[in-house]
């Protein structure tokens, strides 16, 4: 299914049609987002990195009793599954008035200590508190106040964990954003939005025909994505809080691989209109396609640079799926992936420097790689073997991925070298196309 002469309508597609997606028939299901939460994931460490700072992070004081969540617990997973640190317990019960004890912390070991509080206030909504301290030079670093009704506790959770984990690596964190994927189960597809750490899920779009392919708006308020719901592919725009939606790529033949440029005005959009599956351009609204590629080959799957000028794609052209570069000032297109003889679904960081792609190997295994650019130098940052649809965290210092381990289909984070990988595991759904939402919320 996977060869030059089996892609049907794009390489997207026919990973999907690879594990047996296709062929759910039915009308199309409720759409909005007042569907149950979907939240079944549960974090493993599974790769530790060579340097990990030793912190102690406390049970915030008020947890116990009216805490709609364990704003500690939730911090403490996130900054755990960012592999940066190693937990050590300790007797010590402060909130982030206390006095942190210096001489006890470093005889235990412990480099960074935090501490806090949730308190209920009289109105219904929670005040989150924390506070960091320095143990190795004795200083109090900082903190923060949170008012947020209870609905956003877990993401002032998130916002904690993020803000210790800036100052203590000098990197903006992730935990506060957003994920979107693509369920099947129950002959049923779903879109879903979770936290970066898959839990509090809510339910995009629902639909008893395929969803492919979704794409974050650069402001993470509207996602773009394939529904076959008209028993056809075509590119629809939703809104994420609302849950309004409309179609902007409805041509005749295939509609496919939206991917929004980086000032969210235009949309990379993969047609068949003119009898083969080519990229084009068009305008937010649908309006004004552009015919960017110009060959006879399938030609699918563009990602935008971070600058906006330039698009890398999947294309057959040369024989075989290989992944080329396109500037849309003109010119020819150029081949990037010269490392196997089948690679697809790139991925580009923030930053423009690393190019992430599946690459098949052998005749079955399918694996996360990474290019630097500069270098060309191209190696594997997964362990598994079945792997699809890498998408980069806002920092650039992840990499999320759908594969499937020991005969269950999961979510697998990476850092870019590989060393650091986390599993967030599903309890049987099918589960793929995951995409890293950007910053803000």
């Amino acid at each position: 299914m996977h060869g030059t002469n089996g892609m049907l309508m794009t390489l997207s597609l026919s990973m999907w049609k690879r594990r047996e997606w296709l062929g759910a028939a039915g009308a199309l299901g409720a759409a909005g987002l007042g569907l149950p939460a979907w939240s079944q994931f549960r974090v493993e460490i599974s790769g530790i990195g060579a340097t990990q700072l030793p912190i102690a992070l406390l049970r915030f004081k008020g947890e116990e009793g009216a805490a709609p969540q364990s704003v500690s617990g939730i911090a403490r997973a996130d900054l755990e599954r960012s592999g940066h640190f190693r937990f050590i317990d300790t007797p010590l019960a402060i909130d982030e008035t206390g006095s942190p004890g210096y001489p006890d912390l470093r005889t235990r070991g412990v480099d960074a200590l935090v501490a806090g509080s949730l308190t209920k206030l009289a109105d219904g909504r929670f005040d989150v508190r924390y506070k960091l301290w320095d143990v190795v030079k004795g200083t109090d670093q900082g903190g923060q106040s949170m008012v947020v009704p209870v609905a956003d506790v877990r993401l002032a959770a998130h916002r904690v964990a993020d803000a210790i984990y800036e100052k203590l690596t000098g990197d903006k964190g992730v935990f506060s954003t957003r994920i979107a994927y693509v369920t099947r189960g129950g002959g049923r597809y779903t879109l879903r939005i979770t936290d970066a750490d898959g839990e509090g899920g809510q339910v995009a779009l629902t639909s008893a025909e395929p969803i492919i392919s979704p794409a974050w708006s650069p402001n993470g308020r509207e996602l773009a994505y394939v529904s076959f719901e008209t028993r056809k592919a075509v590119v629809w725009i939703q809104d994420v809080v609302s849950g309004a939606r409309r179609q902007v790529a409805n041509y005749r033949g295939s509609n496919s691989a939206p991917a929004w440029s980086p000032n969210g005005s235009e949309l990379a959009v993969t047609l068949s209109r003119d009898g083969g599956s080519q990229i084009f351009l068009i305008a937010r609204d649908g309006s004004n396609a552009r015919r960017i590629t110009q060959s006879s080959a399938i030609d699918t799957e563009p990602v935008f640079t971070p600058d906006g000028r330039t698009l890398y794609f999947v294309s057959d052209r040369g024989g075989s799926p290989q992944i080329y570069r396109q500037s849309l000032g003109g010119g020819n297109a150029d081949r990037v992936t010269f490392s196997g003889n089948y690679n697809i679904s790139p991925a580009i960081s923030p930053d423009g420097r690393t190019l992430a792609f599946v690459q098949r190997q052998g005749g079955s295994t399918f694996r996360v790689m990474t290019m630097d650019l500069a270098s060309g130098n191209v190696q594997a940052v997964s362990d598994t073997a079945d792997d699809e649809s890498p998408s980069f965290s806002p920092n650039g210092k992840f990499i999320i991925y759908a594969t499937r381990a020991q005969g269950r289909e999961l979510l697998m984070t990476t850092t870019l070298d590989g060393k650091i990988k986390t599993r967030l595991l599903t309890s049987g759904m099918d589960i793929r196309e995951p995409v890293w939402g950007p910053f803000g919320r």
